[in-house]
């Protein structure tokens, strides 16, 4: 039985979109977030903060990883939601951990490759700084968020809740069956607890802080898990107001909104207050939930997210974020522009449209050979292992 099975006998036909395995919409908002981290940087790098209102809006573009966060969340724990409720099985532990190696490391290593030997303020003489970044250490190690590399702190982060995903659906194992209704409000509770991660007094080396490990984002990723388990569970007044485009968006806009204000910390790179950080990261988690739910929760299609356009941009999405600072390293002196100069609009401009051409190229010529690489090699190896069981019943036959 399948979730699309379930969804249609307890709502008389009605299917979210989310109980599809693929929805368009949610590649073309990859894409945007990641143009949506692109912005945040080029702000930043141009020193925009004139007028204050759209500096601080253009800087709290880095809710974008709230929305990369979240998205993972959902895609990944979907399968887990389902077969809480007798809908299918999860992928192996280690085929699901190649899976996403194969999608994250290729087209990362050449990055961090190429950034360390060509770029002039990349550090690339330093073991260390090597070893950090091939590892996806860099928040765990000081000084090895270099120049060209400095976003791989979020990728650091979803890395690992890549990791520990198995272990939390192994936490979650007995709420299963009919006792799978509590395995939104335990989710709600854990998400609740993590809010105080940065009022921790956690010890770490200078110029290293815990605000930047995987426990002060659960609630990013939480927003998406939870989405998946509404996705499979039977509809109800969460599911009808979720799927209400207009109430959502409104809502993401606020949460956004009062993220930009001083209530999720200060402009640029100060640390936040211990309260502001609890703040930032409780509205990245709203404005995360209330943007996806209309996408996975609703029946319609969004037309704007699941053009042509947008899906290119959504499959190119990761190719963008781990080339568009290299990219904007080059587009200063191309353009003739100073870092924290000003010309915010031809830097972001020619950061877009050259981040969009690289990450193209990363896509065809590394992300997507290493995906069929591996599907081959797993292809023959799923072919090796059928065989020899048939092979040796035969032989057993004609004895």
């Amino acid at each position: 039985m399948t979730a699309t099975d379930v969804v249609d006998a307890r709502d008389a036909g009605r299917v979210p979109a989310g109980a599809r395995e693929f929805v368009p919409a949610l590649e073309g908002m990859r894409g945007l977030a990641a143009l949506g981290v692109v912005v945040t940087h080029v702000a930043f790098q141009t020193a925009t903060h004139d007028p204050a209102v759209v500096g601080r809006v253009l800087g709290r573009f880095d809710l974008a990883v709230a929305l990369f966060f979240a998205l993972s969340g959902y895609l990944l724990w979907r399968p887990h939601a389902a077969a809480a409720r007798g809908m299918g099985t999860p992928r192996p532990i280690l085929r699901y951990w190649l899976s996403r190696a194969t999608r994250i490391l290729p087209a990362y290593w050449v990055c961090v490759t190429l950034v360390l030997l060509f770029l002039p303020n990349a550090n690339g003489g330093s073991l260390r700084t090597w070893a950090a970044n091939l590892g996806l250490l860099q928040v765990f190690v000081p000084l090895t968020l270099t120049d060209g590399l400095t976003q791989m702190w979020s990728l650091s982060v979803e890395v690992a809740f890549y990791l520990v995903l198995p272990f939390i659906a192994l936490a979650f194992v007995r709420l299963r069956g009919p006792a799978a209704r509590w395995r939104i409000p335990v989710m709600l509770a854990v998400m609740a607890a993590s809010l105080v991660w940065g009022y921790l007094p956690i010890p770490t080396p200078e110029h290293i802080t815990h605000h930047n490990w995987l426990p002060g984002y659960l609630p990013w990723f939480g927003a998406g898990m939870v989405l998946a388990e509404l996705v499979v569970s039977a509809p109800g007044f969460v599911h009808r107001i979720g799927s209400h485009r207009a109430v959502m968006t409104l809502v993401a806009a606020v949460a956004f909104g009062l993220a930009a204000t001083e209530l999720a910390g200060p402009p640029g790179l100060a640390d936040p207050e211990p309260w502001q950080y609890s703040i930032k990261i409780a509205l990245g988690a709203v404005m995360s939930f209330t943007l996806l739910a209309p996408l996975v929760l609703g029946e319609g299609t969004h037309r704007f997210l699941a053009s042509p356009a947008a899906l290119a941009i959504g499959r190119w999405s990761y190719g963008i974020f781990v080339w568009h600072l290299a990219v904007l390293a080059v587009v200063f002196p191309m353009f003739g522009v100073r870092a924290f100069g000003g010309n915010f609009v031809v830097v972001l401009a020619g950061t877009v449209v050259l981040s969009i051409a690289v990450a193209s190229a990363s896509y065809a010529l590394v992300e997507e050979p290493a995906r069929r690489a591996v599907n081959r090699w797993i292809s023959r190896r799923d072919a090796g292992a059928t065989a020899t069981p048939s092979a040796a019943s035969a032989t057993s036959n004609g004895n």
